[in-house]
């Protein structure tokens, strides 16, 4: 029960890894805001998850969702212990196909939102010396080429996560981000097979690519989440980690 107590809102978690996170944040004794834009798949969602489970539905590309997160969380739990910013924008584009309205809304919704939410619910988290943790990507780094916007915007993320960390250590306020690496959410599964593999693509991939044989969860994704919202990880903060079992720095896949 490492969160018993901790109230907690979680950005795009009416699915994937976002869903993933707030069953164990429930699972350790902590309440959570589930938000989303799905209405639907948010109630299940909360239906699944029991009393301390409350929905919000609300679009990121709106400049009034912020605050408006931070009420709902007010309301129903009275603090704020930590911040998921785990809701993005992933939408595949390179140099010759991206266009401003993708690239302001990777913008908008993976970076500013996130940057935002923070800015609204920083009054609540100094009070609890909460923590905010920062869902990143491996593509930070680089990123894949037909994921410009996407890799852009996660790497302003982390840019964010340090700064804020930096200048936010002094109130008790801890913020880190974690980088998944590829995860078999729903959406993943379903944008391979739109990309032209057959169903259960995910199941004959080469070691080369998924060296322990099969993908990553996201069950598996926010276990190792839990620890940077608990007091288990104080007072460490601004770290940067990446979650992935393909070893993208300094890895050559046709030597194994």
């Amino acid at each position: 029960m490492r969160l018993q107590g901790k109230s907690i809102i979680v950005t795009g978690a009416t699915s994937g890894i976002g869903a993933a996170i707030a069953k164990c944040i429930v699972g350790e004794g902590g309440e959570v805001l589930v938000h989303g834009i799905n209405r639907s798949e948010g109630e299940s969602v909360v239906a699944a998850l029991g009393k301390n489970a409350r929905l919000f539905i609300a679009d990121l590309m709106d400049e009034s969702a912020p605050k408006s997160i931070v009420a709902a969380a007010l309301k129903e739990f009275g603090k704020i212990d930590g911040i998921v910013n785990n809701a993005a924008v992933i939408e595949r584009s390179n140099l010759e196909a991206i266009s401003t309205k993708s690239f302001d809304a990777a913008i908008e919704v993976n970076v500013k939102a996130p940057l935002f939410l923070i800015q609204a619910a920083m009054a609540e988290l100094k009070k609890t010396k909460g923590a905010v943790l920062n869902i990143g990507s491996v593509n930070v780094y680089a990123g894949e080429s037909t994921l410009l916007a996407y890799s852009i915007s996660k790497g302003a993320m982390m840019t964010m996560t340090r700064n804020l960390a930096n200048a936010q250590g002094v109130n008790g306020v801890r913020i880190n981000q974690i980088n998944p690496g590829w995860v078999l959410t729903e959406r993943e599964e379903r944008d391979q097979i739109t990309k032209g593999l057959e169903p259960g693509w995910h199941k004959r991939l080469d070691r080369s690519a998924i060296p322990f044989g099969a993908m990553t969860t996201p069950e598996e994704l926010a276990l190792a989440a839990i620890y940077w919202l608990g007091d288990e990880s104080r007072p460490f903060t601004g770290s940067v980690v990446e979650l992935e079992q393909f070893s993208i720095i300094g890895r050559n896949p046709e030597k194994l």
